[in-house]
C-alpha cells in the first residue's frame, strides 16, 4: 500500500465517523510562547483541552506536522543511528473533545488497524496504564476491560507512569494512555522470543505505532491532579512506522516515504544505501547508511520549517533548523564526501512526493531550493575553516592529546562538530580530552538553562467560566474586570505577573505587531502593563506587580503614544507590500515581520538585490497610496475563501481559522489580526531606511513613518549644517565636497610613495642587519612603519636571502603588529613554522594571529612586550 493511500483511508475512516478533516497547522509556531514548534498532534487544540476556546466540531482528525528536536521530546541524536526516529514526522490523529471517550477511540483504533489496514492481530500488542500511588491514579480497568473483548489478555501489558501516562508539560491538561505497538519480525525471531517481552525496549521491530490518551486531569504547578471538567481523547499514530508495518518493511527508511529521496542521494554521490533487510554489512557501509539516513531525515524537518517561514539563523528555532541542516551536511561531508552544496536537489523530490498533502512545500519548493543551497556553501566554509583552525590546534599541541577545551571552543564558537574533530585528529594519530569537552558542554548547558529557566504558578481564578473579548479595534480605554491571575518567575525577567481580564483593549503580539502596553486604573492606584500576548487563547497582560485589591472595577488604558505610531507602521507594511508585488513582481511574498512604534521590517522573496531605483519606485508608490487617502475597510469577520475571492494574500505558515479579518486599503488586501489607521493620511509620510539580504532569496526593507520621518530629516538637516560649517560656509556644498575628494586621493597618492621610498630604504638598511644563526639569515627588529607596510618589509626582507628567518613589529595607533616570514626550504628542512612563532611570541604583547607556515601575522594590546618578543625569536633556531 502507497503511502499516500495509507494517509487517505485514515481521513476517509474517521470521516465515516463523525469527524471533521483539519489541515495541519505549520510546524513552525509563531504565535505560542510556550513551544517554538509543532512537537505532537495536539499543539493546535490546546486551547481547546485547557477549556479556553471551543473546537469547530466535537470531533476532529487530521495529519500533522511535527517536529521534535527540543526540550522534553527531543528524537535528533537518535535520527539515523535507529531506523524509527525522525526529526520532521508525520502525526495522524484523532480527536475527541468532550464527546467519545475510551470505549469509541479504543474500537476504532483496533477497526482500523485490523479490518481496514488488515495488520494482523497475532502481531499486535497493546498496554494499559497500571496506575500510580504517587499520584493517586488506580490503574485503568476500563481500558483493560474494553481490550479484553478485541484481543488475548496475554497480548495486553501494564505500562508504568514513563510510558502510559501522558502529559502535556510539566502544568498542564494529562492523563492516562493505551498504547499499540506491532511486531514486525520474521517468524523465526518471534519463535524464539516473545514480543510482548521486547515492547518499550528499543527494539527496532517491535515499536508503538498509535497512542491513545484519555484526556482526564490537569497537573498543577504543586505537582498534584486535579479532574478536567470534561473528557477528552488525544491520539496520535506515527505515519512513517505505520506505512513500515503495512509495506512489510523492518525500516521506516525503506518505505515509499523515503526511497525517492534516499535514490536520488545514490544518484548524487554514486554510494549506495542498503536496505535493512541486507544483514552482516560493513562497517565502511554502515556509516553510508547512516549518514544517508540523516540526510533524507534531516532535509523533509529544514524544508518543510522554511517553507512555513522559518529560516535558518543564529538565535531561536532558526538556530535549531540550521542545527539540523549542518548535521546533514557535515554527514554528508565526512561519510558520503561531498564538498560541494548537494541536499539542495532532494528539495524537488520532496515537493512533487508531498504537495498533495502539504501544497505549501511545491509552491515554495524555489525559495527553500535556494536557502538550503546558500546554507550549505556558507556552511562548507565553515568547515573548511575549522579545518585549518583544527591544524593550527594541532601544532600547539604538545604530545598526542589535544584540549578538550579547545575541541569545544571550534564546536561552540566556529560550529565545528566534535565527532568530525574525532576522525581528523585520529588520522593524524591525535585524540581529544572527551572528559574536558564534557565539562564545558555541561557549563555551556547550565547557563543555557539558567538564562531561560521559568516557574508558572497554577492560574487563581477570580471569575470561573469567563470568555474574554478583545475590544481594541474598536477601543483604547474600557471598562474591566479581572478574571484570573499567575505569578511567573524567570531568571531573564524576573518576577512578572499575568493578569487576564473579562475584556481588554489591548492588542496581544502576533502577526508581526508587538504587544500593546499602557495602565489598569483603579481608584486608588495605577498598575502598569509592560506587555501583552497571547497563549493558549488566552489574552495574557504582563505587569510588575498585582493590584492591592484584584477583584475591584479598573479602565484599561493602552499607551495611545505607542499604539498610533505602531498602527501607522502597520498600515504601512501592507502598503509596501502591495508596492513590492507591483513593482518587483508577483513572486513577492512576506517572509516574516516586525511592527513597532519605531519602524517596521519586512522580509519577502526576492532573487537579487533591490536596485536604488527599485527603492525609490516603492517609496514613491507608498506615499502616493498615503497622499491618496485611502480609507480603511475592515471585514472583521468574513469566510476565508470569500476573502480570498476577494483577492486577499493569505501568508504561507500562518494558521487561520473558516472565518478571518480582512484589511484592505485601496488596491491592498490582506488577512491580518493588527491594528491599523482609519486612513492612510495619518500615516503622513513614509522612508525606507535600509534594504538588504536574510538568507538566500530572502530581501529585508526596514522602514519609518509619521513622526520618525520627521525626525530623519531633522538629523539630515542638522548634518548638512554642521558639514557647511565644517566647510567654512561654500555656496556649493556639492563642488566642496568633490574638491576635498580630489584633493585627498592626490595626497594619498604622495603618501603611498613616499611609504614606497621609506620602505624600500628601510629595506636596503637592514639588509646589513642580518645574523647567521646556526646555519639560518635571522633578523628581528621593530621598524616605524603602518602594520600593512611592516608585513610588506617582512616579506621582502626575507625574499632578499636564501635560508632566511625574518620577524619584524612595529606599533599603529598605539597597538603593537608582529610579522614572520621563513623560507620555505626552512619550512621543509628545519620543520620551522611561521604561524607557530606568532602564536607563541603573540603572547608578550597580549595578542595573538596565525597565518601560513611560511608567513604569518599578529595583533596585540601590549607594545611594551615587542622587546621581549624579539628578543625571544632567535629561540626559535637553537
Amino acid at each position: 500500500m502507497k503511502s499516500q493511500d495509507v494517509r487517505k483511508q485514515f481521513l476517509d475512516f474517521f470521516k465515516s465517523n463523525g469527524h471533521l478533516i483539519v489541515p495541519s497547522a505549520p510546524i513552525v509556531l509563531k504565535d505560542d510562547p510556550t513551544l517554538m514548534f509543532n512537537n505532537s498532534g495536539m499543539a493546535q487544540f490546546k486551547e481547546f483541552f485547557l477549556g479556553n476556546g471551543t473546537p469547530k466540531s466535537p470531533r476532529i482528525a487530521d495529519t500533522q506536522k511535527c517536529l521534535r528536536v527540543s526540550g522534553k521530546h527531543n528524537d535528533l541524536e537518535d535520527v539515523g543511528f535507529d531506523t524509527y526516529h525522525h526529526t520532521m514526522f508525520e502525526m495522524l490523529g484523532n480527536w475527541s473533545f468532550g464527546d467519545y471517550f475510551k470505549k469509541e477511540a479504543i474500537n476504532w483504533a483496533w477497526q482500523l488497524l485490523t479490518e481496514v489496514y488488515k495488520i494482523p492481530k497475532e502481531n499486535l500488542y497493546v498496554s494499559v496504564f497500571e496506575g500510580s500511588k504517587e499520584d493517586n491514579v488506580p490503574f485503568d480497568q476500563e481500558a483493560w476491560d474494553i481490550w479484553k473483548t478485541l484481543i488475548d489478555e496475554d497480548r495486553i501489558i501494564l505500562g508504568n507512569k514513563k510510558d502510559n501516562f501522558w502529559e502535556m508539560g510539566d502544568q498542564g491538561p494529562c492523563g492516562p494512555c493505551s498504547e499499540i505497538h506491532v511486531d514486525l519480525r520474521p517468524e523465526a525471531e518471534k519463535a524464539l522470543v516473545t514480543g510482548k517481552s521486547l515492547v518499550n525496549n528499543d527494539h527496532p521491530q517491535v515499536v508503538e505505532i498509535w497512542n491513545n490518551v484519555f484526556m482526564e486531569f490537569n497537573r498543577k504547578a504543586d505537582g498534584s491532579l486535579e479532574k478536567l471538567p470534561a473528557q477528552h481523547v488525544d491520539t496520535g499514530m506515527g505515519f512513517e512506522r505505520l506505512c513500515m508495518a503495512l509495506q512489510g518493511k523492518t525500516s521506516n527508511y525503506d518505505t515509499d516515504v523515503f526511497t525517492p529521496l534516499i535514490e536520488k542521494v545514490e544518484q548524487i554521490t554514486g554510494l549506495k544505501y542498503t536496505s535493512d533487510e541486507v544483514k552482516n554489512i560493513s562497517e565502511e557501509q554502515n556509516k553510508t547508511n547512516i549518514a544517508i539516513r540523516v540526510i533524507v531525515d534531516h532535509v523533509r524537518a529544514v524544508a518543510f520549517a522554511i517553507a512555513d517561514g522559518q529560516l535558518p539563523s543564529n538565535t531561536g528555532a532558526g538556530y535549531v533548523i540550521r542545527r539540523i541542516l549542518r548535521r546533514a551536511i557535515r554527514y554528508g561531508f565526512t561519510f558520503l564526501n561531498t564538498k560541494e552544496p548537494f541536499i539542495n536537489k532532494l528539495v524537488e523530490v520532496l515537493a512533487n512526493q508531498m504537495e498533495e498533502f502539504f501544497p505549501e512545500i511545491k509552491s515554495q519548493q524555489q525559495l527553500v531550493t535556494n536557502v538550503i543551497r546558500e546554507e550549505e556553501a556558507s556552511f562548507l566554509r565553515t568547515l573548511d575553516q575549522g579545518l585549518q583552525l583544527l591544524e593550527n590546534v594541532v601544532t600547539e599541541t604538545t604530545g598526542k592529546e589535544v584540549s578538550g577545551a579547545k575541541v569545544f571552543e571550534l564546536y561552540d564558537t566556529f560550529g565545528f562538530p566534535k565527532d568530525l574533530t574525532a576522525l581528523i585528529l585520529k588520522e593524524k594519530g591525535f585524540s581529544y580530552n572527551e572528559a574536558e569537552f564534557e565539562v564545558e558542554l555541561q557549563k555551556q548547558k547550565t547557563r543555557s538553562r539558567a538564562a531561560s529557566e521559568v516557574s508558572t504558578e497554577d492560574w487563581n481564578v477570580l471569575i470561573p467560566g469567563n470568555v474574554e473579548t478583545f475590544v481594541g479595534y474598536d477601543k483604547i480605554e474600557n471598562e474591566v474586570k479581572i478574571t484570573r491571575i499567575r505569578k511567573v518567575d524567570s531568571k531573564k525577567d524576573g518576577i512578572l505577573y499575568q493578569i487576564v481580564l473579562d475584556n481588554t483593549p489591548f492588542y496581544p503580539e502576533g502577526g508581526g505587531q508587538v504587544g500593546d502596553k499602557g495602565t489598569l486604573v483603579s481608584a486608588n492606584e495605577t498598575i502598569e502593563i509592560i506587555d501583552t500576548k497571547k497563549e493558549n487563547n488566552l489574552i495574557l497582560h504582563f505587569a510588575k506587580q498585582l493590584p492591592e485589591n484584584v477583584e475591584a472595577g479598573f479602565a484599561a488604558k493602552v499607551n495611545t503614544d505607542l499604539r498610533t505610531s505602531t498602527s501607522k507602521n502597520h498600515s504601512a507594511t501592507h502598503l509596501m507590500h502591495l508596492a513590492l508585488r507591483t513593482i518587483l513582481g508577483t513572486h513577492v511574498e512576506q517572509k516574516g515581520s516586525l511592527v513597532n512604534s519605531n519602524y517596521l521590517r519586512f522580509d519577502f522573496s526576492h532573487f537579487s538585490k533591490v536596485s536604488d531605483e527599485e527603492i525609490k519606485q516603492v517609496e514613491a508608490s507608498v506615499n502616493a497610496q498615503i497622499e491618496a487617502q485611502l480609507q480603511l475597510v475592515e471585514h472583521r469577520n468574513i469566510p476565508i475563501q470569500e476573502a480570498l475571492d476577494k483577492g486577499a494574500m493569505a501568508l504561507f505558515g500562518e494558521k487561520y481559522g473558516d472565518n478571518v479579518r480582512m484589511i484592505e486599503f485601496g488596491e491592498s488586501k490582506e488577512l491580518c489580526g493588527g491594528i491599523h489607521v482609519k486612513n492612510t493620511a495619518e500615516i503622513w509620510h513614509f522612508k525606507i531606511i535600509s534594504e538588504g539580504a536574510v538568507a538566500a532569496g530572502i530581501r529585508r526593507i526596514e522602514a519609518i513613518t509619521g513622526d520618525a520621518v520627521k525626525n530623519f530629516y531633522l538629523n539630515q538637516e542638522n548634518t548638512l549644517a554642521e558639514i557647511k560649517e565644517t566647510l567654512k560656509n561654500p555656496q556649493d556644498i556639492l563642488k566642496s565636497v568633490a574638491s576635498l575628494q580630489d584633493d585627498n586621493a592626490k595626497l594619498k597618492k604622495q603618501v603611498e610613495q613616499l611609504l614606497k621610498e621609506k620602505v624600500g630604504a628601510l629595506k636596503t638598511e637592514l639588509e646589513k642587519d642580518f645574523q647567521e644563526v646556526n646555519g639560518v639569515n635571522f633578523l628581528a627588529k621593530q621598524v616605524d612603519l603602518s602594520m600593512a607596510s611592516t608585513k610588506d618589509l617582512a616579506s621582502a626582507l626575507g625574499s632578499s636571502k636564501p635560508d632566511s628567518f625574518v620577524f619584524l613589529a612595529s606599533v599603529e595607533d598605539g597597538l603593537p603588529n608582529i610579522h614572520c616570514y621563513i623560507a620555505k626550504e626552512l619550512v621543509a628542512s628545519k620543520g620551522l613554522n611561521a604561524n607557530a612563532v606568532i602564536k607563541e611570541l603573540g603572547k608578550y604583547i597580549d595578542g595573538n594571529g596565525g597565518g601560513q607556515p611560511f608567513f604569518a601575522s599578529g595583533k596585540g594590546k601590549n607594545a611594551a612586550g615587542i622587546a621581549e618578543a624579539l628578543s625571544k625569536a632567535v629561540e626559535f633556531l637553537k
